[in-house]
């Protein structure tokens, strides 16, 4: 497997940056550079490389409860860790937050409006349905609409970063063959101007880069690296984005936009993944990321899409040491092709393992993936499915904390303690109402096992365990559960088990139902001899022994 590189942003100081005398070999330290006279900094590069905690930085640390404002900020000035917060964007409501390894894994969300479909109302209802399931940032990519009003709406009502890719608003009402420089130049400045925190520039792919996607099953999936492709064949030069890279630069440096370093020619299927074209792009996406750190400009390296299981430790590996540390943000991967309509799923398992070797955040994947634009609930389901394999990692990455919340709920379920249970879970609502589906009384058994046969219930009799027998855990009755909420109950219905009435009487059901109006339910095993626990049992769940 590929090894660490030994360098970081370090040794690619601006050139203007003089290292002082006698710090040769001691130089990854603000005392040892010299900036040139007049020299304000702007980017949170800058700051960490001066030895300067931001107000950013300081945030971060609270949020990131492992990691010290100091180790922030070394983590920063190394390239490891960037902070997208965008000077404008700090004006309205954006939270700061990092993206590194050495931080819990993030997970971004993309949405925007398409030309056959959603608007800027849809799209700002899905950015704060994404922040409500998790998502750490958010990517509009909207390519139909009024794209500026959509971005701009989206922008003021996020807490989280906003990234785009410029290149769609770049050819809006023209032919991608009359993209010219300073059309590139002009629409980055703007879009930085309104607080986008980081752009996606697909400046990786190369002219010479071409030939090698001819044997690939299904070519060039991105679209700004097909449309750059066009761009270069029709002219016949090279990338305008590699070309304009100091240029660039220089845009985003004004505003502290992060780059995110586009995969214009990952691969789009596992018979493509890791082929030449790929690590080619790679290979350039490191250069580059050389350049945009001389330039005092924060760097994250976007990742392939569908990779084999067994290839995704390479690819994150490799990564490390062609860019040198820089975050690596991935979409997915998917590790298989097959299952359209479920890629949250296959693409997830992958994301595990790419944060397990390296990745530092998740590009969501929907059901939606490959066949629409992603609707309310197919955000929901790809955040959830997302936040599963970032906390997934991080315990497995040991990062101190990560582990705490799981092991507080199964203490909670050694206690059968239900609600507590319920309260600890990332998705209270839909724990309940699965729960309150088959038996809506929170005793000492559950649906699954029944009362007999309950051996959380069981290990609690045992006095040779000490499962469930925590005070501060215990809970003093059974009681019914409250009626659902309108949330709950929308939950039960898309599922489609329970009959109109069942859902009624769960949706309005009393105390009484259980004889729990005075003291402990009469399901309760400490209350009800065996038998007549066994008789409700069978009543309210339609199973048992008679």
């Amino acid at each position: 497997m590929p090894t660490a590189s030994d360098r970081t942003a370090w040794d690619f100081m601006p050139e203007d940056w003089t290292l002082r005398p006698g710090f040769e070999n001691d130089y990854e330290r603000a005392e040892a550079w010299q900036t040139p006279p007049g020299f304000e900094p702007i980017t949170q590069l800058e700051f960490a490389r001066l030895g300067v905690i931001t107000p950013q930085m300081q945030r971060v640390a609270e949020r990131e409860s492992h990691l010290t404002a100091v180790q922030v900020r070394d983590e920063i000035a190394a390239g490891r860790m960037v902070i997208p917060a965008n000077v404008n964007h700090l004006k309205y409501q954006l939270d700061p937050m990092c993206i590194g390894r050495a931080s819990m894994t993030k997970i971004n969300a993309n949405m925007g409006a398409s030309p056959v479909s959603s608007g800027t109302d849809e799209e700002v209802e899905k950015l704060k349905w994404a922040e409500r399931w998790g998502a750490d940032t958010v990517m509009d990519l909207s390519t139909g609409g009024d794209l500026d009003a959509c971005r701009e709406a989206i922008i003021r009502n996020s807490t989280v970063p906003i990234g785009t890719v410029p290149i769609y608003s770049m050819i809006i009402g023209r032919r991608i063959e009359d993209l010219d420089s300073q059309m590139i130049l002009d629409t980055l400045e703007h879009q930085a101007n309104q607080g986008v925190d980081y752009f996606t520039i697909h400046a990786g792919v190369l002219h010479e880069h071409l030939r090698l996607v001819k044997d690939r099953l299904i070519g060039i999936v991105s679209r700004g690296g097909s449309l750059l492709a066009k761009w270069m064949i029709h002219h016949d030069q090279q990338n305008p984005m590699y070309t304009l890279w100091e240029d660039i630069c220089r845009v985003m440096r004004k505003s502290d936009v992060t780059f995110s370093i586009g995969d214009g020619l990952r691969p789009g299927g596992l018979a493509d993944a890791t082929d030449l074209a790929q690590l080619a792009e790679l290979s350039t996406l490191g250069e580059l990321t050389e350049r945009a750190w001389r330039q005092g400009v924060q760097v994250m390296i976007e990742g392939p899409g569908h990779v084999p299981l067994d290839q995704i430790e390479f690819n994150m590996k490799l990564q490390r040491r062609l860019c040198h540390g820089a975050p690596f943000y991935v979409l997915g991967p998917l590790v298989t092709d097959m299952f359209p309509g479920y890629d949250h799923i296959t693409s997830c398992i992958g994301a595990t393992n790419a944060a397990w070797h390296g990745a530092s955040m998740l590009c969501y994947v929907t059901p939606k993936e490959h066949l629409g634009l992603p609707k309310k609930d197919d955000v929901k389901q790809g955040c959830v499915a997302y936040k599963i394999a970032a906390h997934a990692a991080d315990v497995a990455l040991g990062i101190p904390g990560t582990r705490d919340r799981d092991d507080e709920l199964t203490r909670a379920r050694a206690a059968l303690n239900w609600q507590k249970h319920f309260d600890l879970s990332f998705d209270p609502d839909t724990a309940r109402a699965y729960h309150d589906e088959d038996l809506d009384v929170d005793t000492d058994f559950c649906a699954m096992c029944g009362h007999d046969w309950c051996s959380v219930r069981i290990s609690k009799e045992i006095q040779l365990f000490a499962s469930g027998k925590e005070e501060e855990y215990q809970w003093d009755k059974a009681r019914v559960t409250a009626a659902l909420t309108d949330e709950q109950r929308e939950i039960l219905e898309r599922r489609g088990v329970l009959s109109p009435e069942e859902l009624h009487r769960l949706a309005s059901k009393t105390r009484k139902s259980m004889g729990a109006d005075n003291g402990k339910a009469s399901c309760h095993s400490d209350v009800a001899p065996a038998p007549k626990a066994q008789l409700l049992q069978i009543v309210e769940l339609g199973t048992g022994n008679a």
